[in-house]
């Protein structure tokens, strides 16, 4: 008996001296980059822009912004806004310049714009192969921007 409890002691002592290798979980490795809060200043395409409805300066809703063209020097060109359809099945989608939009106390507007306008116009059709994005030098400032219209 008191070999058993001798070897069990002594089994229990090389178990805890020795290291352990404990698995990783995720979101627990350490990279090396650090952690911080960050508040970037601008626009989200996603939460500010994309899926708003577009109104005239009746107050009419014309459509939605479904998506935005970036030409190659990196400004924004185009506003491509679907009109119609049911759930945005069957939408008529159509290019408007981005300057002809404009903000206003958060709310999208394209004067002189019909729902029948926007249905009339020629459909927007993607490129097949778009062009690649143009980079900038790092040491060139960004360009001002204007909150008064896309």
């Amino acid at each position: 008996m008191k070999r058993s409890l001798a070897t069990a002691l002594l089994a229990l002592a090389s178990v805890m001296a020795t290291p352990h290798a404990y698995s990783q979980i995720a979101g627990t490795t350490t990279v090396g980059i650090e952690i911080t809060h960050l508040v970037a200043a601008g626009w989200s395409a996603k939460k500010q822009i994309l899926g708003k409805v577009v109104y005239n300066e009746d107050g009419a809703q014309v459509g939605k912004i479904d998506d935005l063209i970036i030409a190659p020097d990196s400004a924004l060109s185009y506003v491509i806004i679907g009109a119609g359809g049911f759930v945005g099945l069957k939408r008529h989608h159509v290019a408007i310049p981005a300057g002809q939009l404009y903000l206003r106390d958060g709310t999208f507007y394209l004067p002189g714009a019909t729902k029948a306008a926007i249905k009339a116009m020629p459909p927007f059709e993607y490129a097949k192969q778009p062009p690649a994005p143009a980079t900038k030098p790092a040491s060139s400032p960004a360009p001002a921007s204007d909150n008064s219209s896309l």
